[in-house]
């Protein structure tokens, strides 16, 4: 395995990862909720009174980002090494086991584990390690299914 060096760029990373925590903080002290993303949409899909505006507002600013990077930093390269078929399968059964988690990667592993949940620290290694063997499997042993 080798690491493609001109796609490193670890500036731009924590630059994500520290909105991504001031996001997830933001939310818990303004509003004392977990920025679990599928928990938030899944309350925009099965509304509780009063609870509806913050949460139609954090999803509005998850589609609309892409658009404001867009503006100043131009657009970004995108390569998607994979068929329709494939994304759509792979989107079901990340929307199975968010289910079956009781959540997702977003939830579990930055507000989960920011909050020491045991809980979702075996979600967290659940996740990681499933993602691991399936890359290894489609890429390694399948030769890179797409």
């Amino acid at each position: 395995m080798t690491v493609d060096w001109s796609a490193f760029t670890p500036g731009t990373a924590l630059a994500g990862g520290l909105m991504i925590g001031a996001a997830a903080s933001a939310l818990w002290l303004l509003v004392g909720r977990i920025a679990g993303i599928s928990g938030i949409l899944g309350g925009v899909l099965k509304p509780v009174s009063g609870d509806l505006g913050w949460r139609l507002a954090f999803v509005a600013g998850l589609l609309v980002s892409p658009w404001l990077y867009r503006l100043v930093a131009g657009p970004a390269p995108l390569e998607v090494n994979a068929s329709t078929p494939m994304l759509i399968i792979a989107g079901l059964l990340v929307g199975y086991g968010t289910r079956l988690g009781s959540g997702c990667t977003s939830g579990h592993g930055v507000c989960g584990l920011s909050r020491l949940s045991p809980r979702s620290l075996v979600a967290t290694l659940l996740f990681m390690g499933t993602g691991f063997v399936t890359v290894y499997i489609t890429r390694h042993l399948l030769g890179g299914l797409s």
